[in-house]
C-alpha cells in the first residue's frame, strides 16, 4: 500500500483500496448476474403457479359448459352465460406478457368469476345427474 498522500485521511486510503482494486466492480457483477438468474427463477416459478392456476379454471369451465346444455332453466342458462364470460376472460388474459400493467386485476377478476361457481357447484352436480 502507498504511503498516504499529505491532503489524504489514512482510512480513506484503506477504505478505497477496494475500489482501486476492481474488486467492487467484480462483486457488482456477480451480485447482478446472481440476481439475474435468482429473478428467472423466481419468475418462472410464479408465472407456473399462475399458469397452472388458470389452466384448472379453464378445465372447470369447459367441463361444466358441456355438462350443463342438458338442463335448460333459467337458473342454469344464466350459468352458462357466467362461463362464457369466465372463458372468455381466461382466452383474453395475456400469458405471454409479464409486463402487462393490468395482469393481477384481471387475474383477481378470472378468480372473483370463478368463485360465483363454488357454491352451487353441488347444484351442478345434481343437474348432471339428473336430478334436476
Amino acid at each position: 500500500m502507498a504511503a498516504p498522500s499529505a491532503g489524504s485521511d489514512m482510512f480513506d486510503e484503506i477504505v478505497m483500496a477496494e475500489d482501486r482494486s476492481g474488486g467492487y466492480q467484480e462483486g457488482y457483477a456477480e451480485g447482478s448476474h446472481a440476481g439475474a438468474a435468482e429473478g428467472r427463477r423466481c419468475g418462472a416459478l410464479h408465472g407456473a403457479k399462475i399458469g397452472s392456476e388458470i389452466g384448472s379454471y379453464l378445465g372447470f369451465a369447459l367441463t361444466w359448459q358441456h355438462l350443463l346444455p342438458k338442463c335448460t332453466d333459467e337458473k342454469n342458462s344464466k350459468k352458462m352465460r357466467a362461463l362464457d364470460s369466465l372463458i372468455g376472460m381466461i382466452q383474453k388474459f395475456p400469458y405471454e406478457d409479464p409486463t402487462y400493467e393490468k395482469l393481477q386485476d384481471d387475474l383477481e377478476k378470472i378468480r372473483g368469476k370463478f368463485k360465483q361457481f363454488m357454491p352451487g357447484q353441488s347444484e351442478l352436480s345434481r343437474c348432471n345427474q339428473g336430478l334436476i
